[in-house]
């Protein structure tokens, strides 16, 4: 049976990785929204507007290109959480190392957010995993930033890359805190009726 066509409402590369990991098909449209907190807003709260706000933008340009009846779109967004401050996406060189600095020898959240719809149906879900850094130096985290890795990543690392060496300790979902959380994904997927396909290697 052919796979019901979903849009990923994303540019992330990350995100393409793993949906693809686990054999579902899609088409990737990003979408520019604005991604500002709202005042006393929970990260929780934060994330999975985001996702769901993400998801109402792909299903508004498929109504206008009129072909939204038939398409699902899948919507996710993450954010590294230390203590009660979402860390966004680092400015600069002083704005991602400062952000290391932060996350430095010490433990953090990061929550990501998943939301599946259709012009008939949403079902979101929330992923949280907790991230324990080692201790990194000024110089270190200087270095790190030059290598181009940490730009347009929230706070300032990304886990499948260098990043990996400041990660002492990991509780929760690798791959959520990559970007798509692929357990919740995929249990979203199931309650629309696809499933993945595992591929030998």
């Amino acid at each position: 049976m052919e796979q019901q066509q979903i849009i990923l409402a994303s540019a992330s590369s990350r995100r393409q990785q793993l949906l693809t990991q686990i054999g579902i098909t899609f088409r990737a449209e990003s979408q520019d929204i604005d991604e500002s907190n709202h005042r006393g807003e929970f990260a929780d709260v934060y994330v999975m507007r985001m996702a769901n706000e993400k998801a109402d933008s792909a299903l508004s340009q498929l109504s206008v290109r009129g072909e939204h009846s038939s398409i699902l779109v899948l919507a996710a967004d993450t954010a590294v959480v230390c203590g009660s401050d979402v860390l966004g996406k680092p400015l600069d060189k002083v704005d991602a190392v400062q952000m290391l600095s932060r996350l430095s020898g010490r433990e953090h959240r990061v929550l990501s957010a998943v939301t599946l719809a259709s012009i008939h149906k949403r079902h979101s879900a929330l992923s949280e995993s907790r991230v324990k850094f080692r201790p990194i130096s000024i110089s270190e985290a200087e270095q790190y930033y030059l290598s181009g890795e940490p730009v347009g990543k929230a706070g300032s690392y990304a886990i499948q890359g260098y990043g990996a060496v400041f990660v002492e300790q990991l509780i929760g979902s690798y791959s959520g805190v990559m970007g798509l959380p692929l357990f919740e994904t995929a249990q979203l997927l199931s309650e629309f009726g696809i499933q993945g396909q595992a591929h030998n290697i």
